[in-house]
């Protein structure tokens, strides 16, 4: 399987089950960023690393995802549909748990 499967697959979930947007990320002139990001109800941001399956972020994007975690952002990284669907699952018990303090 090819990253571009999971990455259509991951668009698919956060656009439908989620209810959210799922935009291609590029950043000029930085190297590591994150390729998606995932805008979620309840005003979640969460940035994704979507790659093919048994494949690592290179040590310049773990950097990347370390810096943009410690500031407090959700960043997470996908290898197969079930891990995509994991996650998406793990998104919607959070949301449960949010959406009443939230209200």
């Amino acid at each position: 399987m090819r990253e571009n499967v999971v990455e259509k697959h991951f668009k698919k979930q956060v656009e439908g089950t989620l209810g959210g947007i799922s935009r291609k990320h590029v950043s000029p002139g930085r190297k590591g960023g994150a390729d998606q990001l995932a805008f979620l109800p309840l005003g979640r941001l969460v940035l994704a690393e979507l790659k093919a399956p048994g494949k690592k972020p290179s040590r310049l994007q773990a950097n990347e995802h370390a810096r943009l975690q410690a500031l407090g952002f959700t960043v997470v990284v996908l290898d197969t549909i079930e891990k995509v669907d994991a996650w998406v699952a793990d998104e919607l018990a959070l949301r449960a748990k949010l959406a009443p303090v939230i209200a």
